[in-house]
C-alpha cells in the first residue's frame, strides 16, 4: 500500500510566482494573488469531501482510500 506524497504548498507558490513575474511580466503584487488564487485551488482538490471527514488525501491509504486517522468513520476519500 502507498501514501500520497504531502501537498507542498510553498514550493508550488514561489514556482507560480516566479513564473508569473519571469514568463507573464506581470508585477509581484499580481504574481502573488494569482498564486493565492491557486493554492486556495489546489488545497480544495486535496481535502476529504466526506462531512464525517475532512481530512487530506494523503491521510488515506492510496489504493483503498481508507482513512488512516483511527478514529475517524470515513472509509473512502471522497472528492
Amino acid at each position: 500500500m502507498k501514501l500520497e506524497k504531502p501537498f507542498n504548498s510553498e514550493l508550488l507558490y514561489n514556482h507560480i510566482v516566479h513564473y508569473y513575474i519571469d514568463k507573464k511580466g506581470v508585477t509581484k503584487e499580481e504574481a502573488n494573488k494569482i498564486a493565492q488564487k491557486v493554492i486556495t485551488r489546489e488545497l480544495q482538490r486535496y481535502v476529504c469531501k466526506d462531512s464525517r471527514c475532512g481530512h487530506l488525501s494523503y491521510d488515506h491509504i492510496k489504493n483503498q482510500d481508507t482513512c488512516i486517522i483511527i478514529d475517524c468513520p470515513c472509509t473512502k476519500f471522497v472528492k
